[in-house]
Order: structure tokens, then sequence, then C-alpha cells
């Protein structure tokens, strides 16, 4: 029996990593509802990776919900400034703060800045991500590997050190975005599928060791997402049909992930900790 072949479901396109929203076809949906219920008022998030894609739909919807945010981004400072103006066009304050959160004195330098902007810290988005696709593990080099890790994993260890204290004085809230790959693998994608996996291991490892401190620690684990991620690091024909081979038949959109973050932002997810959301368009994992 013949292996059904992929359909075409965007236009073929590609660009240099780390990918630029602004330029991407058809632009990503970052939100559904311009309402929100005031479910994270007066709260104060970082969210990683939040210029663009996922980390922009939620820092949109988190300021809907009566949050203020900090964004930390590598250098897309266009997307960035415009996630800021977002996030004010619903309310919310914002503050920008650009860098490699591979670096662990960054990421102190992340909680500094936040406290001297906002006196406080609640919400703590682990969400920054970066992907090289190689045909072949002989292919991944020991700088790529280490960059993968670094921004991947390293970076979750570095924010999660230098918030604690402040999480702990809130009974804050950890969220850390993982990936449908960590659980059905991806042969391109093997430094990346095991950082994703890592990060299950460490959300629910950290949620057992917080627990007693009363800090939730939960993650979520899209599947086929259309973000710069994809045509910035996918060959132009791969784009074409991505996200096709989920039972939906169809890449999801930011603003269809970030509602998850927002559920286990809020008082809504209070008796969860350890757990992942699997926004995935259908498929089935074995969680």
């Amino acid at each position: 029996m013949k292996k059904k072949q992929p359909t075409k479901q965007l236009p073929a396109q590609g660009q240099s990593p780390p990918g630029k929203q602004k330029k991407m076809q058809p632009t990503p949906q970052v939100e559904q509802s311009s309402k929100g219920s005031d479910k994270l008022a007066n709260k104060v998030a970082i969210i990683t990776g939040g210029d663009s894609g996922i980390g922009r739909s939620v820092a949109i919807d988190f300021a809907k919900e009566g949050a203020n945010v900090v964004v930390v981004y590598l250098k897309e400072h266009e997307d960035a400034h415009e996630t800021k103006k977002l996030i004010e066009d619903k309310g919310g304050a914002c503050l920008l703060i650009s860098g490699d959160l591979g670096e662990e004195k960054f990421c102190q330098t992340v909680i500094e800045k936040t406290l001297a902007k906002f006196h406080k810290l609640d919400i703590l988005v682990n969400n920054a991500a970066e992907q090289h696709p190689q045909d072949s593990i002989e292919k991944i080099s020991e700088a790529q590997l280490e960059r993968t890790f670094r921004t991947n994993i390293f970076a979750l260890f570095f924010m999660v050190k230098a918030a604690l204290k402040y999480l702990v004085t809130s009974k804050g809230v950890i969220i850390n975005t993982t990936s449908v790959t960590a659980y059905r693998g991806s042969k391109n994608l093997l430094d990346y599928s095991a950082t994703k996996g890592a990060i299950v291991a460490f959300t629910r490892s950290l949620a057992l060791s917080l627990v007693d401190k009363g800090i939730r620690v939960n993650g979520v684990a899209p599947g086929p997402i259309w973000t710069p991620l994809i045509p910035s690091t996918f060959p132009k024909e791969k784009v074409e049909t991505f996200g096709s081979d989920v039972p939906m038949k169809r890449a999801g959109q930011p603003a269809e992930v970030s509602p998850c973050y927002v559920f286990l932002a809020s008082d809504a997810s209070s008796y969860m900790t350890g757990q992942i959301l699997h926004p995935n368009g259908g498929e089935i994992i074995n969680t």
C-alpha cells in the first residue's frame, strides 16, 4: 500500500534564521478574542521568545487578562517592538529585553531588570527555542549540539535559578514549552527533540521539587504550529506541507496554543502541577 503523500497547505517560502513574523505568508494568527476576564490581574510575567510566534500570542493573551509582560528575545527587534505595541494596546505594560538566554549572566540580568521595572515576578514562561534540522546525526556538529542545548534547556535552568526566590514570594507559576517531538521523536531534529524530552523531565522533576514552596510547574507540548521557526529552518517544499500529517490536516496557529498558557498561569489550574498540555491537532500522545 502506497504511503499517502502530504498535501500542500502553505505557500513555499524561506527565511534566514531566526525568522521574522512580518515576512510570513499567511501571517500567523496571534489572537482569537479581544476580550479578557482579569484572570491574571496585576500579575507580572516573563515570556522568553515572546517576540513572535507562540510567545507573542501568549504575551497578548496575558495582557488581555490584566498582566504586565516582560518579553525576552535574541535579536528580532522589529518583531519585539510590534509585540510590545500589541501588549500596550491591550492595556498592559511591556518591557523588552534582548540577549542570549544561553548565558547564565544574561538570565540573571533579565530578572534584575524585571524587578527594577515591576518590583515583583509572578509567572515565568520558558518558551524560547531554536532548531537546526539535519538529515543525519553525523552532520550535527559539537557547536550545533551545544547551541541547541544552551538555548532550549540550559536557559530553563538559568532562568529558574535566577527567578526562584521571587517566585517563592509570590507563590508563582512556571510554564515550560516542550514539543510533540519529545513524545514521538523527529528524524531530522535529533538534538531539538532531545532537548524537548529533557524539558518534559525537567518540568516533572521541578514540579516535585517546588511543590512544597507553593510554586506550580507545568508545560505545553505544541504540535505543528505556524511560527517563524518553520520558514526559517525548513526547506521550502516542507513548509508547503507543514502540518498536513496530523488528524486535523493543518498547521495550528499560535492563537490556538496560547489559551493553554493562560489556563496554566491562572487559578483555574490551581490543582495541577507537573502536567503537560497537548495542543497538537489531534495526535494521540502517550504522556
